[in-house]
């Protein structure tokens, strides 16, 4: 090779490094503290980055299938659908630390599915509370509290920032949830929202 294509080669090596360290320098910068975690998908363990949620409202549940409150499924899924295009995501959290989700994760989202038919965002089981909690719950019990039982709920709004918590007692499709959920898709990202 001579030294004009080398030079050439190492011009464009250096500006495809450049332009990756400034994406990620800058998309780390919109991503909250709160948000920035991986976990793995329920269905096939894909790691997913929780930054791309930011600029939407996020509701945050901890799951089971075994439960008195599992039919809160169908109302977070009639939630979804309904808030979806506007601006809300669900992220759901299946965990066993209540000993009611004892299935595997394939076990789990097959259940999701064909029973309740869930379409939101899940992620593999996981602890969600106490020292074992993954870092998610750790810092919204930080900000709020942990879960005192399945379907504990987290909102979050556009930036990121913990908005607050429900417990399991509050359905997802209660006048009270809704009128939340309505009131931070309102506002605008970066705007105060409480």
């Amino acid at each position: 090779m001579n030294l004009v294509k080398s030079k050439q080669l190492l011009t464009f090596l250096s500006s495809i490094l450049l332009t990756s360290t400034w994406t990620l320098t800058h998309a780390g910068q919109n991503c909250s503290e709160l948000l920035n975690k991986t976990f793995p998908k329920l269905q096939d363990d894909t790691p997913v980055n929780l930054c791309q949620y930011v600029g939407n409202v996020v509701l945050v549940v901890n799951t089971a299938s075994f439960c008195g409150f599992t039919k809160q499924y169908g109302g977070l899924q009639k939630i979804h659908k309904k808030y979806k295009d506007k601006g809300l995501v669900i992220l759901g959290f299946p965990s066993n630390d209540f000993n009611q989700e004892p299935g595997s994760n394939k076990e789990i989202a097959d259940f999701c599915e064909s029973t309740y038919g869930v379409k939101f965002p899940m992620f593999a089981n996981s602890s969600v509370k106490g020292v074992g909690a993954n870092s998610l719950f750790k810092t919204l019990a930080q900000k709020s509290e942990e879960p005192i039982w399945n379907f504990h709920k987290y909102l979050i709004d556009k930036n990121g920032t913990f908005h607050r918590s429900f417990s399991p007692f509050t359905s997802p499709t209660s006048k009270r949830m809704k009128a939340e959920i309505e009131k931070l898709l309102a506002v605008d990202k970066n705007n105060q929202s409480s």
